[in-house]
């Protein structure tokens, strides 16, 4: 029997995108499958525990977010023991396109993912819009989406003018209307930043009574790589899977934002913004007495100074 990658030690950081997708596709055809999906999307399966992470990636976010420039689902892969089935598009497409279509079906028809215990599909944005739309394939699953679409349907979404170029694109035929898609599912959770004004009003749309809606106020546009940055992704993702993910749980790992410095400094603008200036000396004040932070500590000199001018 053929020993298994350790995935742990794949570095694949500097390859050309063509050797990039020779070298994952190698990887996929001795530990379980690939399979190209026309030219804008790749599949490519890791077999190893009965959970399967099914994860929508893009390739520029796989380049910016991983420091060894492997999917997402290998790190789960690696230290859970989790199978994995990443689902990679060049760019952003919101893997509308035929072919994924018909590999999902294909999935489903060949009962893939009911050979597997618990199956949880993941994306963010365009990705969490697909992770959605595709989850439908596996009933019972569940699903964790970073401020998704809902859809790019402009008679259902109109006022969201950040990817208009893509309008073009259906999502009106099969797998379309990610919200609907999720009817079959466990459970499905929404994170996202009720300030973030578009990411609000797809999250909205999402209200369902299998989805959870989780605010992360103050966290911004990109919560993927900030949930990266502060060692968040995996145990969200493993406590949706093991279904112990709920609003106690989730508050608690997001104590972890309290010394994080891109979220405090975006509190802090915002206190600053709204002239709740007390208020944003006692964050001042909280930030430089647990934290090495050298740009609250002039700005509490600088809230306190016409105070201790007069």
């Amino acid at each position: 029997m053929q020993d298994q990658t350790d995935l742990s030690t794949v570095d694949l950081t500097g390859l050309p995108r063509g050797q990039w997708i020779n070298a994952i596709s190698k990887i996929g055809e001795t530990e379980g499958f690939t399979e190209p999906l026309g030219k804008r999307h790749h599949a490519v399966f890791i077999e190893r525990g009965d959970t399967l992470l099914v994860s929508f990636e893009s390739l520029p976010g796989i380049e910016a977010l991983s420091d060894t420039a492997t999917p997402l689902g290998w790190e789960l892969a690696a230290q859970k023991g989790w199978s994995s089935l990443s689902v990679i598009s060049a760019r952003d497409t919101w893997f509308r396109d035929a072919q994924v279509y018909g590999f999902f079906d294909q999935l489903q028809d060949d009962g893939f993912f009911d050979e597997f215990e618990t199956v949880l599909f993941y994306g963010a944005g365009p990705c969490g819009y697909a992770a959605g739309a595709y989850s439908v394939a596996s009933p019972g699953a569940r699903v964790v989406m970073l401020q998704p679409q809902a859809t790019l349907d402009p008679r259902v979404t109109e006022w969201d003018d950040r990817f208009t170029e893509m309008r073009r694109l259906t999502f009106t035929s099969r797998y379309g209307y990610a919200p609907d898609m999720l009817d079959a599912a466990q459970q499905g959770y929404v994170l996202y930043d009720p300030h973030e004004r578009f990411d609000a009003m797809h999250s909205a749309l999402f209200e369902r009574r299998n989805v959870t809606r989780f605010r992360l106020p103050f966290m911004g546009s990109a919560l993927q790589g900030d949930l990266l940055d502060l060692d968040l992704l995996i145990p969200i993702l493993a406590a949706a899977a093991e279904d112990r993910l709920d609003t106690l749980s989730f508050a608690r790992m997001l104590r972890a934002r309290r010394d994080y410095a891109p979220y405090l400094r975006k509190l802090l603008a915002r206190l600053e913004a709204d002239n709740r200036m007390a208020l944003a000396e006692a964050l001042c004040q909280n930030v430089t007495t647990r934290l090495d932070a050298p740009r609250f500590r002039r700005r509490l000199e600088a809230l306190r100074a016409p105070r201790e001018a007069s």
